[in-house]
């Protein structure tokens, strides 16, 4: 309700319209309708500045209106108490929801597959999500239903702009998304949309926001990671890095520690090397080497 430029505000918001319009008139008397030109006056605004703080807080579902014929709108917080309005607001919310499912159920093409070893993600970000109700797409837009879809739910951030369009990179990210199996990493996404990773990767944390896209290990591929890494960092810092501070003396017995290092030694140490002398190592410690 309240787009705030920066967290270091003297006064904590408490000055914002919305924070008094809400503290000093339609919470203060729930069961009051207020006149938009009454709170125009009261709050010192122009009618223009008062009817955006208005639409938003309509539109959060929190107030509700009445016309009265007389050109201006009576405000009031629906259902007479803020929790009567949260209650109306969260039923109301979970109704446009499942109806707006209905549309990821049409273009949903994964099998019910999952990783051998899934690891939940640490550091899940604030979730931000938008609900808007359906409405039909407007003539000649470039819009698609899909990246409407996503725009209404907040997947494009507050201003989509040109990620609207039903060619942009972050709908044809989300089409991949909703039709393969297993896990899409930046460097994959980058090679099949031919797109810059760090914009990619932007597009991804504003999907994993939603809650709708989340961040996993690709235990699948832990066997090539670690492979790639043991043959970059034996040939650039040796045997006696690899084993203290490369951690094969924490992590690996002396025989796998061995075999590892006499396969390096000779440049012969293949995928399958690494998958056999590690499968008794668990995921998070091989995530360790």
């Amino acid at each position: 309700m309240v787009r705030k430029k920066g967290d270091a505000m003297a006064d904590y918001g408490m000055a914002n319209p919305v924070h008094r319009l809400l503290r000093d008139h339609i919470l203060a008397s729930p069961e009051i309708g207020w006149d938009a030109q009454m709170l125009a006056d009261e709050l010192a605004l122009t009618p223009a500045s008062l009817n955006h703080h208005l639409t938003r807080l309509v539109e959060a579902g929190i107030i509700g209106y009445t016309n009265e014929g007389k050109g201006w709108r009576r405000y009031y917080l629906r259902g007479g108490s803020i929790t009567n309005a949260v209650e109306l607001f969260s039923v109301q919310c979970k109704t446009i929801i499942d109806q707006r499912m209905s549309l990821l159920e049409e273009n949903w093409k994964r099998d019910d597959c999952r990783l051998a070893l899934e690891l939940p993600e640490e550091d899940t970000p604030s979730l931000t999500l938008g609900v808007v109700d359906h409405r039909p797409l407007t003539p000649q837009t470039s819009e698609s239903l899909l990246s409407q879809w996503l725009g209404d739910f907040g997947l494009l951030g507050e201003r989509p702009g040109k990620e609207i369009n039903a060619d942009s990179l972050s709908c044809k990210l989300f089409e991949i998304l909703l039709s393969r199996n297993a896990p899409l990493s930046l460097d994959e996404a980058a090679v099949l949309l031919n797109g810059p990773k760090p914009r990619i990767g932007r597009i991804l944390e504003r999907f994993r926001a939603s809650g709708m896209v989340e961040r996993v290990a690709r235990t699948d591929r832990l066997s090539i990671s670690l492979w790639s890494a043991m043959m970059a960092q034996y040939q650039r810092r040796g045997e006696d890095w690899m084993l203290k501070k490369g951690g094969f003396n924490r992590i690996l017995n002396e025989t796998q520690q061995s075999k590892l290092i006499q396969k390096l030694k000779k440049n012969k140490l293949k995928v399958e090397d690494v998958e056999s002398q590690l499968k008794d190592v668990n995921s998070k410690q091989q995530m360790l080497l």
